[in-house]
């Protein structure tokens, strides 16, 4: 995994660890995508606890991607 990084940074010009909080953003906003239709197919389903359960875990995937975004601002601030 380290070497996918490594190449990474070496063809893009970004830090690992910007691309990884990147990465990281990129995939909680996406989640949070894909759980909405899970809340949706468990609503259908008349599945209260799956809906609950879903929901929970998008609004951990939103938490996620708020932090991950104001972690990336305040590091590209920096220079």
């Amino acid at each position: 995994m380290a070497t996918t990084m490594n190449k990474a940074q070496s063809n893009t010009g970004t830090e690992n660890r910007h691309f990884d909080l990147v990465s990281v953003l990129y995939h909680s906003l996406e989640g949070g995508a894909v759980y909405e239709q899970y809340i949706q197919d468990a609503k259908e389903a008349g599945d209260q606890d799956l809906t609950n359960f879903f929901q929970d875990v998008k609004d951990t995937n939103c938490r996620l991607a708020d932090r991950a975004q104001e972690l990336l601002k305040a590091r590209l601030n920096q220079g």
